[in-house]
């Protein structure tokens, strides 16, 4: 790995768990097999949450030297007075400014990935962003529209895409269309040959409403909406089956026959996912020309600076990310 830029790492909100399971993560790089990788933020968040060696950096050449011994640490800008689970308006800056970095590193080749920490929502909405969530601000850094990034949680046994994301439930079948569905599914085909080597992937659609509308008796976007798409998926050569009832597609046998499901909202995508795989879950962008991870959980204020977050999912996110990497670098062409 040492010929190979080493991966980028926003911090997230500093008063948030970001700073602590990124420096355990650290710690565990040789027993995880972690590639060369740096944060992305303000080191203090660091060192008021974890007593290890951090090496604060100017220049991304002085990773290879520090890896080892030390968590590099790009510093963006000071946060304010830094209390764990206690976010303001400073921190919000400082994590919105760390994104910004570590996208341009990834966009300039300096990161050969991007990993980025759990941010609040909320306290950005405060200083002014505008993004449903990161997903969309790094897609509009890339210039990619927003309908051809796609936010896909993967854990160990199933990968899931939630076709429509932050949005309020009442909205979801309005928002739902042939258009929409096709272009994720594209995107998320795509994204399984480019990112995980899947030659052919098999595409699962859940339906929007329970028993998938019942023929009609129970709702009519199935047959409206997503069996047309998935009409014209086949055309293209994309294997799409489905809608099937939701409740019946997350058991094992179930998940061995396809490769990625596409649910219809978020929660209907985010509920198995994260049964399944809570300490281990990563969201990755499809649909971006670099890699994009992060760990599936949020801030986690009422757990920040008691040493209790568990690392495991920033541990998945790194090691997705650079995976997701070395396929890309093994068939460019995709």
């Amino acid at each position: 790995m040492a010929s190979l830029a080493p991966l980028a790492v926003s911090m997230g909100d500093p008063a948030g768990v970001g700073p602590e399971v990124i420096a355990k993560a650290w710690a565990a790089r040789s027993i995880a097999a972690l590639p060369r990788f740096f944060a992305v933020g303000d080191a203090r968040a660091i060192e008021r949450v974890w007593k290890g060696p951090v090496a604060k950096i100017n220049d991304l050449r002085e990773v290879d030297g520090a890896f080892d011994q030390a968590l590099p640490v790009l510093t963006v800008e000071d946060a304010g007075e830094i209390t764990p689970g206690e976010p303001d308006a400073d921190g919000a800056r400082c994590a919105l400014h760390s994104l910004e970095l570590a996208v341009g590193l990834a966009r300039s080749g300096a990161a050969r990935a991007l990993v980025t920490g759990p941010v609040s929502k909320a306290q950005l909405y405060d200083i002014g962003f505008n993004y449903p969530g990161q997903t969309e601000f790094v897609a509009e850094r890339f210039g990619v529209a927003r309908e051809n990034a796609v936010m896909m949680l993967a854990g160990p046994s199933l990968r899931v895409v939630p076709m429509t994301t932050h949005v309020a439930l009442a909205d979801v079948p309005g928002l739902l269309s042939i258009d929409l569905i096709v272009a994720k599914a594209r995107a998320t085909a795509r994204g399984l040959r480019r990112n995980f080597g899947i030659e052919k992937p098999r595409l699962a659609f859940a339906g929007l409403n329970p028993h998938a509308g019942e023929s009609g008796a129970l709702g009519h976007e199935e047959i409206e909406v997503i069996e047309p798409a998935i009409a014209i998926l086949r055309e293209e050569g994309i294997a799409a089956v489905g809608p099937f009832a939701a409740d019946t597609m997350f058991h094992a046998r179930a998940r061995s026959h396809y490769d990625a499901a596409l649910c219809c909202y978020h929660d209907q995508a985010l509920i198995p996912l994260k049964a399944l795989h809570f300490d281990d879950g990563v969201n990755i962008t499809l649909g971006l020309p670099v890699v994009r991870t992060s760990p599936d959980h949020g801030t986690a204020f009422p757990l920040a600076g008691q040493n209790q977050a568990e690392p495991g999912a920033m541990i998945a996110a790194i090691l997705m990310a650079a995976e997701a990497a070395a396929h890309r670098a093994a068939c460019p062409n995709l």
